[in-house]
């Protein structure tokens, strides 16, 4: 099973709108505030090398921004 985790901030419309679409298509993932966790936005700084969000970690690659098309791409989803 691939480790995928969306790092996001509550107060962003994209990362709302990103999580919405994991959920819509079933994708199972974790979530992941960091406003509340330091440590965590560290992480996504580190991977990602951007202090953007939102942030879509899937295993070890990281996709900056709803970027639909690599997300799908990415996660094998048929639009």
């Amino acid at each position: 099973m691939r480790k995928i985790r969306l790092f996001f901030n509550p107060s962003c419309a994209y990362c709302l709108t990103l999580k919405k679409f994991l959920e819509k298509n079933n994708i199972l993932f974790q979530s992941i505030d960091i406003s509340k966790n330091k440590q965590a936005r560290q992480d996504m700084i580190n991977g990602s090398g951007q202090i953007g969000l939102p942030v879509l970690a899937i295993d070890k690659e990281f996709i900056v921004g709803f970027d639909r098309e690599k997300i799908c791409k990415s996660l094998n989803i048929k639009t």
